[in-house]
């Protein structure tokens, strides 16, 4: 996990990015308009919108909210994973909304069509979150804190 200011901002950037280039690629694939134009023109609004989410509310309220869990908050992978878990409820909250209204404003009946569209995200986030993700993002992470301590070692 991020020790300082610039690795949070780093690791908050490759998540965000890859689930979203990720759930993009499964939306577009899912309304049968897979293409580069496309993948790119939803891309960079949609990383915007995550970023801003998780950085100020999402990640903020997840983190608070599992700390007041009763966990044992020693066991990494037990708060890893409750964070995680929280985290892909929330941004999958907001961003059902977002893509339903950056895809073609607000539908005739956004309840069912935001549920509808709420729960195909949500099963594929989880497990996109859970195992590709999380472990590739915490691989980079290792590796950027590993370099870093073999460059203050050598000095």
């Amino acid at each position: 996990m991020p020790t300082n200011k610039k690795e949070g901002i780093i690791f908050t950037t490759l998540m965000c990015f890859c689930m979203v280039l990720g759930m993009s690629i499964y939306n577009l694939v899912l309304h049968d308009s897979l293409s580069w134009g496309a993948l790119f023109t939803g891309l960079i609004p949609g990383f915007i919108v995550a970023f801003i989410l998780d950085v100020f509310v999402v990640g903020a309220i997840a983190k608070k909210f599992a700390f007041s869990l009763p966990l044992n908050k020693e066991n990494k992978l037990v708060m890893i994973l409750t964070i995680s878990c929280l985290m892909i409820l929330g941004m999958v909250t907001c961003m059902s909304l977002f893509g339903i209204l950056i895809e073609g404003g607000i539908p005739d009946h956004l309840g069912s069509v935001y549920r509808h569209t709420w729960l195909m995200n949500v099963i594929v986030a989880l497990p996109l979150q859970l195992i590709i993700v999380g472990p590739f993002s915490r691989a980079i992470l290792g590796k950027i804190q590993a370099n870093a301590a073999t460059a203050e070692t050598a000095e």
